[in-house]
């Protein structure tokens, strides 16, 4: 049986001789060369690719706009959300209404998100003991959401500089354990859980 030659089987120079890197047979550049003539970086790097029409535009327009361009637009996408929730009135929805939670669909439990919107529709008519009821952790997070997003939107737009709510990232991994625990719950068909179905 053989094997490849590893580094005892090659030859070795020389006491006293001068070390020379072989030649680059293969015309690979300035990358260095290691053990039998192969590169171990590469020569120049790889060139950046060209964008395309759209992302050229995308750019084009986002260098081009005013800086309260992109806060305005993430409101409007918010108040986008909220007027959703109000027109459709997901409080008085039947569960199967569209559109629906697939998981809940098909498997009749609930999901992570689910009484999301009808916490939001509670929110927005000031009854939070229904929201709460809907969906806990949706309205306990929903204040701190709301001064990350009112902070980098005046940041953003006007230059003000409103003071950091520093969340740690302990913080948030405890917090998405806390949510999967919560997922988990209220899917348990036993009492006290089942007050947590919606």
């Amino acid at each position: 049986m053989t094997s490849a030659p590893g580094p005892v089987d090659q030859p070795q120079p020389a006491p006293g001789a001068v070390h020379t890197v072989p030649a680059d047979p293969a015309g690979v550049g300035p990358g260095g060369v290691g053990p039998g003539g192969w590169p171990t970086t590469p020569p120049g790097g790889y060139p950046a690719p060209e964008p395309d029409r759209l992302t050229r535009f995308v750019l084009r327009l986002y260098e081009r706009s005013p800086r309260w361009a992109v806060p305005l637009a993430a409101v409007g996408c918010v108040a986008a959300g909220m007027g959703y929730a109000l027109l459709s009135n997901p409080a008085d929805a039947p569960p199967d209404a569209a559109p629906t939670c697939l998981l809940k669909l098909t498997t009749g439990l609930d999901c992570p998100g689910c009484g999301g919107t009808r916490a939001l529709w509670y929110v927005l008519h000031a009854d939070l003991p229904a929201a709460a009821r809907h969906h806990f952790l949706f309205v306990f997070a929903l204040p701190f959401l709301a001064y990350l997003f009112v902070a980098w939107a005046a940041n953003q737009a006007f230059g003000w500089r409103l003071p950091e709510l520093r969340i740690s990232s302990k913080v948030i991994v405890g917090f998405m354990g806390v949510w999967l625990a919560f997922s988990v719950l209220r899917n348990l068909p036993w009492a006290p859980f089942t007050s947590l179905y919606v």
